[in-house]
């Protein structure tokens, strides 16, 4: 959509707000609403002023004038609005300069874009992310001084099958057997159909859902692949979509990586591929029908994946995912069909223009503009500098031999590691300015000082298990 079909969309829909949506630096959603008198042709050029301080990780207060400028191709009709609301995602700009705010994650993945552009290696990056995520009945957690307690509540949690209750109906999803069960063991089916019918609905395609492999809720929905930008932009609404459906039915989604203990945790999966017009760059006559493109970028990639975790993998909570046992991906290998493998290369059809990659470390805890460009630039590294990854590991990661295991490399065991692995390499991200100096040094700052801290510190409730007897 332009600026002028904005404006006759809410003309014939009689919108009466704005919803205008933007991108913190960890990677939640903010918004502020505008009644529609407020929004002119001159709104998308000259934007909407708001205080740049007050968001986590950007302006001093002594520069806190921010721009919001809406991208007009984004805008949709709220299904969750008691009055008619267009929402836009809006990119974010200095008042004085007009130039695209370095800190801004939507302009970090422009830039991406423009820099694999320029290089003349491909002109579009197209990104399919599998997304995911508990629905729980229930929810609580708090922490204090003295205490530290947190609850879920899933009427299909294997937890509570020995309920003496009337409710209780038996239909309980056993530990790492919740892949692909009918109705009424997958409670989860007709909140799904909604979510699915809800982003269908907002213009953005849906090839599957089901239930996931652990108990309690999990789920996945998968969107068609589209370009790195709109599927970034995609995410955010797909979570914005699935917190709210479930809000309606009371219920509650959570991205968080690894919420449940002794089951699976919620990953996301990423396709990813390069192509120049209509020609698939990685579909060739190597390695699982690979071009020797496709085998460089994994070579970029999986050199680079331990400073990639820390973009992709950016919580403490994701490396109690990241452990060996729960199908996460944590051997930086790459194989045509092991998914124990960080890179696995899909073999679902010959056809060309389906072969990706697919970089299985990534969880739903990360902000997709950072991870996606993070990706693209690592890809392009590898490319660029002919990076081969070697052998590929096609035996069972389970049954090889101590000395056949200490060759190959892990994934970071905790965020502290990964932010380590990102401080000492990345000059791959900063090519073409895409993240800058500022960007890396802040991101590894604020994670240290607000995450890894905030948790070195508290003691754990298990540790009391262990030691109060001591």
């Amino acid at each position: 959509m332009t600026p002028q079909d904005v404006l006759k969309l809410c003309e014939e829909k009689q919108v009466q707000f704005i919803d205008l949506r933007f991108m913190d630096f960890p990677g939640l959603w903010q918004h502020t609403t505008l009644p529609i008198s407020e929004l002119t042709l001159d709104s998308f050029e000259h934007g909407f002023g708001f205080d740049g301080s007050s968001i986590r990780g950007w302006q001093a207060i002594n520069e806190s004038d921010m721009l919001l400028l809406p991208v007009a191709s984004t805008g949709k009709i709220d299904p969750f609005m008691t009055h008619t609301t267009l929402s836009m995602i809006c990119d974010v700009r200095d008042p004085i300069t007009k130039k695209e705010y370095s800190r801004d994650p939507r302009s970090i993945a422009r830039k991406a874009e423009k820099y694999m552009k320029k290089s003349g290696i491909a002109d579009t990056a197209y990104f399919g992310p599998e997304l995911e995520f508990f629905i729980f009945d229930s929810v609580f957690y708090d922490q204090g001084i003295n205490f530290s307690k947190h609850y879920v509540g899933s009427r299909e949690g294997i937890w509570g099958r020995g309920e003496e209750d009337a409710n209780n109906l038996g239909y309980k999803i056993r530990l790492k057997e919740g892949y692909f069960p009918t109705p009424p063991m997958d409670t989860m089916q007709n909140i799904r159909s909604e979510m699915v019918a809800t982003l269908i609905e907002m213009g953005i395609p849906v090839e599957a859902h089901h239930h996931e492999v652990a108990t309690g809720g999990q789920c996945e929905i998968d969107m068609r692949f589209q370009d790195l930008v709109t599927m970034a932009d995609n995410v955010m609404t797909y979570k914005y979509v699935c917190k709210n459906v479930a809000h309606r039915h009371g219920k509650v989604v959570t991205f968080m990586p690894k919420p449940l203990f002794q089951d699976n945790g919620s990953g996301m999966h990423v396709h990813f591929s390069l192509w120049q017009g209509d020609k698939p760059l990685f579909a060739g006559n190597k390695y699982a029908g690979l071009s020797e493109m496709g085998l460089f970028a994994i070579g970029g990639i999986l050199k680079h994946a331990s400073a990639l975790c820390a973009l992709c993998n950016p919580t403490t909570n994701s490396y109690k995912r990241l452990v060996p046992g729960y199908e996460a991906p944590v051997n930086l290998v790459y194989s045509s069909r092991n998914r124990s493998a960080a890179i696995r290369i899909p073999m679902y059809s010959e056809n060309a223009k389906t072969k990706r990659i697919e970089f299985r470390s990534p969880d739903s805890s990360c902000n997709p503009y950072l991870a996606f460009s993070a990706i693209t630039m690592a890809a392009i590294d590898g490319i660029e500098n002919k990076i081969h990854p070697g052998d590929p590991l096609d035996k069972d990661i389970y049954k090889l031999s101590l000395d056949e295991m200490s060759k190959i490399n892990a994934a970071p065991g905790s965020l502290e590691e990964a932010l380590n692995a990102l401080e000492n390499d990345h000059e791959f991200l900063l090519k073409g300015d895409v993240f800058t100096a500022d960007v890396i040094h802040y991101w590894i700052k604020y994670k240290r000082d607000n995450e890894v801290d905030a948790i070195r510190t508290r003691p754990h409730p298990y540790e009391f298990c262990m030691y109060f007897d001591i």
